[in-house]
């Protein structure tokens, strides 16, 4: 196969057989071997190669264990509160303090609260001493030649403990495994250099060295290898002789310029290219002189996946540890999943608490949406050959984050406004215990998400078309049995979105019907969307008309980067999305952004902290200087 063949030859192997077929290709047993000795206060979380014994008891005297006087036990026998005893000083007992050395003759402690001094030489006690009373014998903590630790354990804080008493300066460990990883891409560049159009910042080989390093491993991380057959084959080789497992980051899958898979075939074996999982399907399994070197797709997500299922129970197993089976609970799914018959699918997801039912809400589900992982709180994994689940559905999720966390977690699902970012952190901020996790998903979607009970408070900016009024006839529509509030929240600017300077000379609603001009809009049932068409209606223009009406984004900063990158001419929405993004704004009017909540969740904790945090001149402060926002009525309630 020449250098720059397309690779087409991607198999579809179910997940755990790929596992287990590649896993048996190369001997971790080999590694087992590379020991070191290190130093004990630096062996915190190393795992041990041979049991640690004891070179010395602890303690490695008689200590005494209380405050108090050292004596004889036998001559204070007899003494009680009617007949106490007098003793003198250094001839019936010495003061002693905890720890010190109990010497001959003196056999137990007398604890300081129990002695009444008659004078400088005398002291009087009302109770007898049995003999090594109050007294820590030679080896009561651990005893010379008493093993401290088994081999194979993983050395934690208390164990450092006991290894310095047992007087253990070193111990031996195996050696970490050490990573090499690869990132390749003429388009990828470091954080540290300027942005330019058709370059992306490097953040993979970042991501795994911090997954490496968290797992047990050691990261080596090598400049960026641009696309060129000879570049990446020459990095693989010199890797390959400096790590003991090696990670190719972007160029496994099928493309013009994904080389990796041929080169890996010329100078070892490909054991499997293609596993049946979604993310992940393009992963290269190969080993390169007995070592597992991996071929990982570019996609963020993708490549956190591919980095679980294969290099962190590499990892595990080179450490001889066990690989802990992630935390799992129950949970409703808040919106039907559909999934492919053809992949095992990985899910993210945003969980929360809401009443006595744990929700789930899926998240982006591209293998690009880096976000996705980092506001996932747990993975729901849909089996192959599965279609998916409908609403409603209990499911078991794996957690990303602890059970606590989620317990005190207000679930928000709704409209999207970069307030709400703002308020989950700085309630976040003032309250470390309590968290804000936003789903957006629309006003519309929030309210069919608080009529089923989802979530705890739902962002919505619904206009009535008849009365020009926000929201109140929505709640009324929707929820018409149920006793809501609407919490006051902003006023926000809403408007066009046109590049900085106007180049196009857009003036306002009747350009949208311009053949020379492309839209980008909402999603359906967001209020954006409903203030679009209910403007469209009053300027007599039809949706199809419009250029780019069918092309929707999810929140407002989406519209407004897709304007700043020149893919949209213009787009409706807030006006601080605009400023973010730098662009110029018309304004169409000014809106009503509320909280819906139920009534009975207003004397909840989170909710009156909520409240007390939106009326917080702090907040205001920050919301205020975003630009295109009025915060006065913030916090007022309207009962519906």
């Amino acid at each position: 196969m020449g250098k720059d063949t397309r690779n087409i030859y991607l198999t579809n192997i179910p997940l755990q057989e790929a596992q287990n077929q590649y896993f048996s290709s190369f001997d971790i047993e080999e590694f087992f071997r590379k020991t070191e000795k290190v130093k004990v206060i630096d062996a915190l979380d190393r795992i041990t190669s041979a049991p640690v014994f004891a070179e010395k008891s602890s303690p490695s005297y008689n200590a005494a264990a209380m405050d108090g006087i050292a004596v004889i036990a036998e001559k204070t026998y007899g003494a009680t509160e009617s007949n106490p005893i007098q003793l003198k000083l250094d001839k019936d007992y010495i003061f002693i303090n905890t720890g010190g050395c109990i010497k001959e003759p003196y056999d137990a402690v007398i604890m300081i609260e129990d002695v009444v001094e008659i004078d400088d030489e005398k002291v009087e006690i009302y109770r007898g001493a049995k003999p090594w009373q109050h007294v820590r014998p030679i080896g009561e903590d651990i005893v010379e030649g008493e093993m401290i630790i088994s081999t194979n354990h993983k050395i934690r804080p208390m164990d450092i403990g006991g290894l310095l008493a047992g007087k253990i300066q070193e111990v031996e460990v195996y050696q970490q495994p050490k990573v090499g990883i690869i990132p390749t891409g003429s388009e990828i560049i470091e954080v540290s250099q300027p942005l330019e159009v058709g370059k992306i910042v490097e953040s993979n080989s970042r991501m795994f060295a911090g997954m490496i390093q968290h797992y047990g491993g050691l990261p080596n991380r090598y400049p960026i290898v641009k696309d060129d057959y000879n570049l990446i084959r020459e990095a693989i080789c010199k890797a390959v002789e400096e790590n003991d497992v090696i990670i190719i980051n972007a160029g496994s899958s099928a493309g013009s310029k994904d080389y990796t898979v041929n080169i890996l075939r010329e100078i070892g074996d490909v054991v499997i290219h293609g596993v049946a999982t979604k993310p992940g399907k393009p992963v290269i399994l190969a080993t390169v002189k007995g070592k597992p070197v991996i071929g990982i797709p570019g996609y963020p997500v993708s490549a956190y996946f591919v980095f679980e299922f294969f290099l962190k129970p590499l990892i595990f197993q080179y450490n001889r540890q066990v690989l802990p089976e992630g935390q799992k609970i129950k949970a409703h799914l808040t919106r039907r999943v559909v999934s492919s018959l053809k992949h095992e699918e990985y899910i993210r997801l945003k969980l929360g608490k809401v009443g006595e039912k744990m929700t789930a809400t899926p998240l982006e589900r591209g293998a690009g949406v880096t976000m996705s992982l980092v506001k996932a709180d747990g993975i729901l994994v849909i089996p192959q050959q599965s279609e998916g689940y409908e609403a409603g559905k209990e499911i078991e999720v794996t957690l990303l984050k602890s059970s606590e966390e989620i317990q005190n977690t207000i679930v928000s699902i709704g409209s999207h406004d970069i307030v709400m970012d703002i308020i989950g952190n700085q309630v976040h901020k003032e309250n470390p215990q309590l968290f804000l996790a936003s789903a957006h998903v629309g006003s519309m979607g929030g309210i069919m998400a608080m009529k089923k009970k989802e979530c705890h408070i739902a962002p919505i900016h619904l206009m009535d078309e008849v009365t020009g009024e926000y929201n109140v006839s929505y709640v009324k529509r929707y929820l018409k049995d149920e006793k809501m509030t609407l919490i006051k929240f902003a006023k926000r600017s809403q408007g066009f979105m046109i590049a900085k300077g106007n180049p196009k000379n857009i003036e306002g609603i009747q350009d949208l019907i311009r053949d020379d001009l492309q839209f980008v809009n909402r999603q359906r049932g967001a209020g954006t969307r409903i203030l679009l068409d209910y403007s469209l209606k009053g300027a007599g223009i039809e949706a199809s008309q419009v250029n780019g009406y069918d092309r929707e984004m999810t929140t407002h900063m989406a519209v407004a980067a897709a304007v700043a990158s020149g893919t949209a001419d213009w787009g409706l929405g807030v006006y601080s999305a605009a400023k973010s993004m730098g662009l110029d704004f018309i304004q169409i009017g000014w809106e009503d952004y509320d909280l819906l909540i139920r009534q009975e969740d207003l004397i909840k904790e989170e909710i009156i902290k909520l409240i007390e945090t939106m009326k917080s001149n702090s907040f205001i402060k920050l919301v205020e200087g975003l630009g295109g926002y009025d915060m006065k009525n913030v916090g007022e309630v309207l009962f519906i």
